[in-house]
Order: C-alpha cells, then sequence, then structure tokens
C-alpha cells in the first residue's frame, strides 16, 4: 500500500477520511494524493471567450491552493509526503484517471450528509467510485482518533465471482494484522441449511493462506439488518463488501438498503471490485 488517493472537497467529512489516510500513510510508509475537483463551466475555459471570466476561474483556484495550505499545516500530515492536485472537472472519469495516473492503491473518502452512506453512494458521483473502481475504496463516516482494524467483517454471498475480492480483503487484512469474520447473512427469500452455508464458505475459501478467520452464518430479516447486527454485535472496526457493476453495489448500498443501515453503520466500510 503504497500510494493513497483521497479527494476532498475540504468538509469536515472529507478531513475525517484524510486523516484516517494519514494514519494508514504513517504505518504502511505510504504517499498522499489529496485531489480537489472545481467545477468550471466550459466556456470559461474556452480561449474565445470574454476574458471577464478569466478572473472568476483563477479565484477558484486560488482558494482551492489557499485551503490546500491551511490543510499541509495541520499536525496530522507532518513527515507524510503529500501531492496536492486540482482539477477542473467533478465528474468520476477525474478519480478514475488519477488512480491510473498516480497507480494507487487505495482510495479514502468520506461520506456526506445526515444519511450518511446513502448520501455518499446513492446518485452521486462517489456512488460511480464505489462502482466501477478497480482501487479498493475505503469510505469514513466520522472522525477517529486511533484507526485500527482488528475485527474486519467480509460479507458476501460467497459465489465464485467474489473470489477475487476476498483475496484483495485477505491482502488488506494482513497489512493491518486483522481477523476476518466472514459472514454469510440467511434470510427467507435465499434460504439454505447450515451445512450447506458452512460448505459455500469453506470450499469458497479453500486454497486461501491466511488461517486469521472466523466464519458465521447469521440469519436475519436482510442481508443489510443482517450486516449492521453481526457488525454491532462483535464491535467490527470495518465492514468489507464486493461490488459488481450494479449489480452487487446496487445489493449493498442503493434501493433495497434498509433504513438502519443507512443511518446506524457508523463504522467504515471498504469495497472491493469484483
Amino acid at each position: 500500500m503504497n500510494k493513497i488517493l483521497v479527494p476532498t472537497d475540504f468538509s469536515e467529512q472529507a478531513e475525517n477520511a484524510l486523516k484516517v489516510a494519514a494514519m494508514i500513510a504513517k504505518t504502511h510508509n505510504a504517499e498522499i494524493y489529496l485531489l480537489h475537483m472545481i467545477e468550471i463551466p466550459m466556456q470559461q475555459t474556452d480561449p474565445g471567450h470574454a476574458q471577464s471570466d478569466i478572473p472568476e476561474t483563477l479565484f477558484f483556484m486560488n482558494l482551492a491552493r489557499k485551503r490546500f495550505e491551511d490543510l499541509m499545516a495541520q499536525d496530522y500530515l507532518q513527515n507524510i509526503t503529500v501531492h496536492e492536485t486540482v482539477k477542473a472537472d467533478i465528474t468520476f472519469n477525474e478519480i478514475k484517471n488519477s488512480c491510473i495516473e498516480f497507480n494507487i492503491d487505495l482510495i479514502v473518502m468520506g461520506s456526506h450528509g445526515a444519511t450518511g452512506i446513502k448520501e455518499m453512494f446513492v446518485g452521486s458521483n462517489a456512488e460511480k467510485v464505489v462502482r466501477s473502481s478497480e482501487v479498493p475504496v475505503l469510505v469514513i463516516k466520522n472522525e477517529h482518533h486511533n484507526f485500527k482494524v482488528s475485527n474486519f467483517v467480509f460479507a458476501s454471498d460467497f459465489k465464485n465471482d467474489n473470489k477475487e475480492t476476498y483475496k484483495q480483503a485477505v491482502k488488506f487484512a494482513k497489512a493491518f494484522g486483522s481477523k476476518i469474520h466472514l459472514l454469510l447473512v440467511i434470510t427467507s427469500s435465499n434460504f439454505m441449511t447450515s451445512y450447506e452455508a458452512k460448505s459455500r464458505v469453506n470450499d469458497f475459501i479453500c486454497g486461501q493462506d491466511f488461517d486469521n478467520y472466523t466464519i458465521t452464518i447469521h440469519n436475519d430479516n436482510t442481508v443489510e439488518q443482517g450486516v449492521l447486527n453481526f457488525s454491532k454485535d462483535i464491535d467490527a472496526d470495518l465492514i468489507g463488501i464486493s461490488t459488481h457493476g450494479r449489480q452487487g453495489i446496487a445489493h449493498f448500498f442503493n434501493g433495497s438498503i434498509s433504513e438502519d443501515l443507512v443511518n446506524h453503520a457508523n463504522r467504515p466500510v471498504i469495497t472491493f471490485k469484483i
């Protein structure tokens, strides 16, 4: 884990994410790429347009640089290599392109609004980041004075197309010295016996060189509620899920998600692309 991308709008939530990124960077001797995207109408970047628009563009660029200076003065960023980048665009592609340009290993993002994760993931550019990013995305909702991942819940249906994401989760767990709690939630609509469920999980992890894990088959009304309840029961530090385009991320973070998980999943969430 050498390079961490942190998109920022200089909000409190974005700074919470940056603080976590800083802790990770110090632990793993990583560099941070701090990315701010500003919206500049196309006519303002058109050389043939009136010169009167240029000062406004420069104002927003200079304002971003001033905010960067204020951030860089914070104690928690001392002795960390931080690269500051301003992009004149607010589209998802800028984040994706930045990951490619800088060879990013992890994206750390903050969530916004009273609805937290829902606001972050549903109908926003951030949803597109999570859904399509080839890079793991760590979503931070609250401030963490000491970010550690002792207990890491990996929730999955444990079908074969999720195996690659489990490899990513294992890599992450090894880096943080985490115990992975493999969680399969059984509901009335996807019922299977405990024997069938445990066999599926064991077949799924067969061949993986990682033994610091537990297996839990949890029954609940919905998958989302099951993830929430189990994570609360063990006081999990992190919840990990797989993303699979609209299938996958939609399953956990779209219209089907329960309001309880949206409002009460205050724990960090990390997503891995299938």
